[in-house]
């Protein structure tokens, strides 16, 4: 018999993921003051959260450009006798 998840254990997808956590942060900006620590602290975690994703995406460009590099061959001449 399948066990049906409960909505809280359901997966979602990158996109959904990202497009909930961009809600996220426009709800929090209507709410809180522009003076607020809070709002500064949320701002620069942004940046490292970003900073994070962008190290994620360098590190799958150099795998794929690796892949790439081990798939060049190249002929080599061979003296037959």
């Amino acid at each position: 018999m399948e066990k049906k998840k409960s909505t809280n254990e359901e997966e979602i997808g990158v996109e959904e993921a990202f497009r909930s956590l961009g809600r996220f942060f426009s709800w929090l900006d209507g709410r809180i003051s522009p003076s607020s620590e809070f709002r500064e602290h949320m701002n620069k975690s942004r940046i490292e959260w970003l900073k994070g994703i962008r190290v994620l995406i360098d590190k799958r460009i150099d795998d794929l450009e690796d892949r790439h590099k081990k798939t060049d061959k190249r002929s080599t001449r061979v003296k037959v006798e």
